[in-house]
């Protein structure tokens, strides 16, 4: 193993997860601005991170979309947007259609009278 290339700053550790409040207390070089009290009733850095193993579809077996950007919503916006102007133009095409067979109905009654 190579010397002086792994952290030796390791400090205890808690890290949250924000979708159902579980908590983990372990040694970690993350460096963290808040501050949290653990059930031995001292105080440690807080971590909050969206997913951990706690919420995770793999370890939950649950099925579900994690998109925290919101490119899921974006994505079904933008096709139903598509989805209407191509209806919107179908229409528009149907009515030309029907337009010309009526134009062309009554060229046809023009010339027999």
């Amino acid at each position: 193993m190579k010397k002086s290339i792994h952290p030796d700053n390791y400090q205890l550790v808690i890290f949250e997860d924000l979708n159902n409040g579980a908590r983990i207390l372990t040694r970690s070089t993350v460096k963290a601005e808040e501050k949290a009290k653990w059930e031995d009733g001292k105080e440690y850095p807080l971590v909050k991170v969206h997913i951990s193993a706690f919420t995770h579809p793999f370890y939950t077996g649950e099925e579900r979309v994690l998109d925290l950007e919101g490119r899921v919503d974006k994505f079904k916006a933008r096709f139903a947007a598509g989805a209407a102007a191509k209806e919107k133009r179908a229409a528009a095409a149907q009515k030309a259609t029907r337009r010309a067979a009526a134009k062309v109905a009554k060229g046809a009654d023009q010339l027999e009278a």
